[in-house]
């Protein structure tokens, strides 16, 4: 085998499978402190200059997707401002090394984005430090398990509703005037708007709304040559689902009734959202790409 040939990989034994130990973390958990820890791409994603000096906001950038979906940008050549809450900052410190590393800029906004007036903030400072948008990912999200709805708050409603609708909402409606034509939108769905979880009642309403900004928007925003898309994962291993977002016994066999039998990791999403901002993908609009290891509509 030459060097430039890759060697083939079972995509059943390439990550970890379950069992896995049990690992409770206070929202909104750090990936340094998962076991094992999520592989975002630090290793292994080689970038090939697909997005070359474009501009990108990703919210949730710190861990988990958006964690490496930065750094898969950065090494395709991207300047990347990160959004994250400032309990993350050490996993945001990280991803800001690799970006660096890659030889591009990278910068961080921490703050939380159920706040209307921080989201205005947040495209307003992105846009200045990197000279402009035209890559903007709607990654962030909440998800608690809650196994009634009797035992859902009106907070606890609001804090997802707010975290995972309201916030691709302002973030979008701030960084509109600034997109140009070839711009693109991603928003970061789940296997949750098409098979809801019986536990996840608020979290799965808010991403079939996700599905449903990405088909209305890209019709919206398809005659001024920006393209709307999303991707849906399914269980996928990131802090979202050890601070909360399973029951803990659900971690321990997380991912396991999937065809592959183990959960995705986010470096094996991060090509996807590649394709999507790459503008070789410039027929895609209006379009929820699946990866759930086997399950899953889209």
């Amino acid at each position: 085998m030459s060097e430039n040939e890759k060697k083939m990989e079972s995509p059943l034994t390439k990550y970890p499978r379950p069992p896995f130990v049990k690992q409770p973390q206070e929202v909104p958990g750090l990936a340094s402190k998962m076991n094992p820890v999520p592989d975002h791409g630090e290793q292994s994603y080689k970038g090939s200059g697909r997005l070359t000096g474009r501009k990108a906001l990703i919210t949730g950038g710190d861990s988990g997707i958006g964690r490496a979906v930065a750094i898969a940008y950065a090494r395709e050549g991207a300047d990347v401002v990160i959004n994250y809450l400032p309990q993350e900052q050490s996993d945001a410190d990280e991803v800001l090394a690799l970006i660096a590393a890659a030889g591009r800029k990278g910068f961080g906004i921490a703050g939380d984005i159920t706040s209307e007036d921080f989201c205005r903030q947040l495209v307003e400072e992105a846009a200045e430090k990197i000279g402009g948008i035209d890559i903007l990912v709607n990654n962030a999200g909440h998800q608690q398990a809650i196994e009634s709805l009797l035992d859902i708050t009106t907070e606890d409603f609001d804090t997802t509703m707010k975290t995972n609708v309201y916030a691709p909402f302002w973030i979008t409606k701030a960084a509109l005037p600034l997109l140009e034509e070839g711009s693109v939108i991603i928003a970061t769905s789940s296997v949750q708007a098409y098979d809801p979880s019986e536990n996840l009642f608020d979290y799965a309403q808010t991403k079939a709304a996700n599905v449903a900004y990405v088909k209305s928007l890209a019709k919206q925003l398809g005659p001024k040559g920006i393209r709307v898309n999303g991707v849906a994962p399914g269980p996928v291993w990131t802090p979202l689902q050890t601070s909360g977002g399973q029951p803990q016994d659900a971690i321990v066999k997380f991912g396991e009734v999937t065809p592959l039998g183990r959960p995705g990791q986010p470096a094996e999403l991060a090509s996807i959202f590649v394709q999507l901002a790459d503008s070789n993908a410039s027929y895609a609009t209006g379009q929820i790409y699946g990866a759930a290891g086997g399950n899953g509509h889209p």
